[in-house]
């Protein structure tokens, strides 16, 4: 149990795990369990400090927050489970969040207001609205019937010669379309696995992928208008 847990921290933060002292502040901890629910999933290992250092909790108390956390403040609320390892008598509570089927999961911002977050890298990022209504489509599993004209051309192109990352605003001024046609094609580019969405704090860039993923069927072209139905 030692090794098991020794070798976690020695991992560091990352896109699924995070480290915390201790804590003190319910809403808080709750950003981190919506952010992993949906996302990938990960690891809240309580009692160990940013450096790894471990510092031991007392495991009844922070069991109570991350369950206030878990189920007063996000919403819907986010299945965990919690496990308790004693390292040379200090107390490490690890807090497992599965990827949820039930996403997106929100929680308080400072200042109380409800939003969405995601995991990047070891960061706690808020969701945009392109990544939200991407989300929704793929809930529904339907099909998209999508027509690659001008503008989509215009970006493809874009994305494979000159700019790998584009933002939704700099995409509708080279393309001139609006802001709202803009997010309508970017958000069908991303459901059908064409483009991706990168968050970052100074805002959200859109790049090509690489390989499609294997269980979707998925087409790409940049030279003439095609009409396309993928499920």
């Amino acid at each position: 149990m030692k090794n098991y847990l020794h070798k976690l921290i020695a991992e560091g933060e990352h896109v699924q795990q995070d480290f915390k002292y201790a804590i003190n502040d319910s809403r808080k901890i709750a950003r981190s369990l919506a952010a992993f629910a949906n996302t990938k999933g990960g690891r809240l290992l309580v009692g160990v400090k940013d450096n790894g250092r471990i510092a031991g909790v007392s495991s009844d108390e922070e069991f109570y927050m991350v369950d206030a956390a878990a189920t007063r403040y996000c919403r819907p609320p986010v299945h965990f489970e919690s496990h308790e390892h004693v390292i040379d008598g200090k107390t490490v509570v690890e807090i497992i969040v599965p990827k949820s089927e039930r996403k997106p999961h929100k929680a308080p911002t400072k200042d109380g207001k409800y939003k969405v977050y995601v995991r990047v890298e070891d960061q706690n990022l808020l969701a945009n609205q392109i990544l939200l209504k991407v989300w929704l489509r793929q809930r529904k599993n339907k099909g998209t019937f999508f027509q690659l004209k001008e503008p989509e051309q215009l970006l493809l192109t874009r994305l494979s010669n000159e700019d790998p990352f584009i933002t939704h605003t700099k995409f509708a001024r080279i393309a001139g379309i609006s802001r709202k046609k803009a997010e309508k094609i970017l958000v069908n580019l991303i459901v059908m696995g064409i483009i991706d969405i990168k968050l970052t704090e100074n805002g959200a860039f859109y790049f090509l992928k690489e390989t499609p993923d294997k269980n979707e069927e998925k087409e790409t072209a940049t030279t003439s208008p095609v009409f396309k139905t993928i499920r």
